[in-house]
């Protein structure tokens, strides 16, 4: 039989081992395997690709100028665009690709043209004074 001459040696191989084996038994997490199915594949590609457009258009000189005179940081709305969800950024990019340069002007003008006549009309009847040529008097003489 075999004579241990050091006893101080085996208790710290014998700790080693122990401590090796207690670290070894621990739980780890459980990896899950799964098919995945040819939807998803696509619309993750979607996803990165209207991220893309999305940002193409906010990278645009006019849209950076826009958003900073509505107050609003370019780079944050940037990083924001990391936030939006695959669907989100899927129906984002779809409705930046339909929609014609310009298309917001014509309710400008008509929001414009709104007021005018509302303008107009307060004015003929009196309870304003906004424009200097329906000088027909006031119904509040003050």
């Amino acid at each position: 039989m075999m004579q241990i001459k050091d006893s101080n040696g085996f208790r710290r191989v014998a700790l080693a081992l122990a401590m090796v084996m207690a670290l070894a038994s621990l739980p780890l997490g459980v990896a899950n395997a799964g098919m995945v199915t040819t939807d998803r594949a696509i619309g993750q590609g979607q996803a990165a690709e209207a991220r893309e457009t999305i940002k193409g258009f906010m990278a645009r000189d006019a849209v950076e100028e826009e958003l900073t005179a509505l107050g609003v940081d370019p780079a944050e709305a940037q990083a924001r665009v990391g936030t939006l969800s695959d669907q989100e950024a899927v129906d984002l990019a779809q409705r930046i690709d339909e929609m014609p340069a310009g298309q917001g002007v014509g309710a400008i003008i008509g929001a414009g043209v709104f007021i005018f006549i509302v303008l107009l009309i307060t004015d003929l009847l009196g309870f304003t004074h906004v424009f200097d040529f329906t000088d027909k008097g006031s119904a509040n003489p003050t």
